[in-house]
């Protein structure tokens, strides 16, 4: 019988957390990963990205329980502790990083945010800070009331954040203005990350010759945009901006065109970005969408994947 499904698996930061400066950044730690890699072993069988190529173009089934890995943001996790046991267990993985880090050496928003929630002591610290620069910004940017925001961002409460880290991440992330979200982020990352952000990306992201290594081991890489944007929330102006800066990436990295894939950062997507994507040439995109992919012409937009914290560590 012709099996077109697919079990898709995402991954962010793989790290041994407790040797890190920030323990309580979320992430997998490296020794749950080979633990998982190794139920994965037992009960599924690993596929490259060439598969579901073959799959679509060509009708070839693919095996039983077949199952895809992908890593979203290009950490340096994913070349020290990922890449050698993919590599020597002969697993193609598929790695998704943001261009600007790696172009720019520049540390994207949303691991800004991250790491300003994993380096707090005290939540309440943070959260006035936040609405001192609403308040110094209010009138530039008619700004409503810090109430009317944190009533509005916390009015729907997903996963184990509180109130107010919910409001925290929702207000830095996508709710004001591009220009002053990245100057109250800047000020805070300064304030208590690091004022040495060129270093600290360095530390935190692959660079170019780490991921040409990878490719020329045999690993697909695709785009994860360029600034990591919220896509759904831009213009179609904005999308194909950061679009075409993201293939002038691909293009340095030397991916031929007709392997080229998308992962969508926060799993953001509308009709105008697949719009985009198709005419520039991309093959398929990659959601946040919980499901196993089902692999056919109309839906190579909108793959469904799996957190590696849906699926076990070990049974």
């Amino acid at each position: 019988m012709y099996n077109n499904e697919l079990t898709i698996v995402t991954y962010h930061y793989v790290r041994e957390l407790e040797k890190t400066s920030y323990p309580s950044i979320k992430g997998l730690h490296l020794s749950k990963f080979k633990k998982q890699l190794e139920y994965f072993q037992r009960v599924y069988t690993f596929i490259s990205i060439q598969d579901i190529f073959n799959n679509l173009n060509h009708g070839e089934a693919f095996p039983a329980n077949a199952l895809l890995l992908t890593f979203d943001d290009g950490y340096t996790d994913h070349f020290i502790n990922v890449f050698p046991i993919l590599n020597k267990l002969g697993i193609k993985g598929c790695f998704f990083p943001s261009a600007k880090p790696v172009q720019e050496n520049k540390v994207l928003s949303v691991n800004k945010i991250q790491f300003i929630l994993s380096s707090m002591k005290n939540v309440d610290d943070l959260l006035k800070n936040i609405y001192d620069s609403l308040d110094n910004n209010r009138h530039l940017y008619d700004l409503k009331s810090n109430d009317y925001y944190f009533n509005l961002l916390t009015r729907d409460l997903y996963g184990f954040d509180g109130k107010k880290i919910t409001f925290i991440k929702r207000i830095l992330q996508k709710e004001l203005e591009k220009k002053l979200r990245e100057s109250i982020i800047d000020e805070l990352f300064k304030k208590y990350v690091t004022c040495d952000e060129g270093s600290f990306a360095n530390e935190l992201y692959m660079g170019m010759s780490e991921i040409k290594y990878m490719i020329d081991s045999g690993m697909h890489f695709g785009s994860h945009g360029y600034e990591h944007c919220w896509f759904n929330t831009i213009s179609q102006k904005e999308q194909e901006k950061d679009i075409d800066a993201a293939i002038v990436f691909l293009n340095k990295l030397g991916i031929d065109s007709s392997i080229w894939t998308m992962c969508y950062p926060y799993g953001g997507y509308d009709y105008s970005l697949i719009e985009i994507l198709k005419k520039k040439k991309f093959k398929f995109g990659f959601t946040a969408n919980k499901g196993i992919a089902k692999i056919n012409k109309n839906n190579v937009f909108t793959l469904k994947r799996f957190d590696t914290n849906d699926l076990p560590i070990t049974c």
